[in-house]
């Protein structure tokens, strides 16, 4: 596969704070092992946009998070989830440049997983966008080649078992090409952990945080 000619990526993200991350966590972690999940999982998300092949990366983060060279950072907008996917495309997509939006909950994915999605935005002809569906219902990726439709994100009810279903109808409905990518498993609970974990390196960040904070699901509790 050839190099991208271009593109952003852009990560929305929480600033890992005990009590305001990963929540669903807890129990069995505290919220102070549940911030560090996230950390972790922010953390090894960052390192892996910044070995793709997009020109621009941009952290659009709740919160405060320290800057990270070659990142631009900006604070998210928008009262409610649905508003802050759609303004991050509308303050930091640019019209005819691919951008890609994920978040922090899917440290298992690889710089193959964004050049591809990448990819198939940039080739002429190719696709309008990209949406890389969730085990969950929802999705863990979103692509444009113009951050105008994202528009239709505001009428879509998020962390819902058909997120990713209407949000794929509404993109369709507005006349673009869509393309699915593979489906990832997001982090929610510590099942999901686990699972994810096991799909990381062993010394990465995410794997070495679950090992840490998450009791051994083989031993009785």
């Amino acid at each position: 596969m050839r190099a991208p000619t271009g593109g952003r990526v852009l990560v929305l993200a929480k600033a890992p704070v005990p009590g305001r991350v990963k929540t669903r966590l807890c129990p069995p972690c505290t919220p102070e092992q549940a911030a560090r999940v996230a950390a972790a999982a922010l953390a090894d998300t960052i390192d892996t946009v910044s070995s793709c092949s997009a020109h621009h990366r941009v952290l659009v983060v709740d919160g405060s998070y320290p800057a990270t060279a070659g990142w631009s950072t900006h604070t998210q907008r928008g009262p409610g989830l649905p508003e802050r996917l759609a303004n991050a495309f509308t303050d930091h997509g640019r019209p005819g440049e691919p951008t890609l939006l994920i978040g922090m909950d899917t440290p298992q994915l690889t710089t193959g997983h964004l050049d591809a999605a990448l990819e198939l935005l940039t080739v002429r002809p190719g696709w309008d966008a990209v949406l890389g569906p969730a085990s969950d219902g929802g999705w863990w990726a979103l692509g444009l080649r113009d951050p105008g439709p994202a528009a239709a994100l505001r009428a879509i009810a998020t962390s819902t078992p058909d997120t990713g279903a209407a949000t794929l109808a509404a993109l369709r409905h507005s006349g673009l090409r869509v393309t699915l990518l593979p489906m990832l498993r997001d982090v929610d609970v510590a099942a999901d952990a686990y699972a994810v974990a096991a799909r990381c390196a062993p010394d990465s960040r995410f794997a070495r945080a679950v090992t840490g904070c998450l009791p051994d699901p083989a031993v009785p509790r």
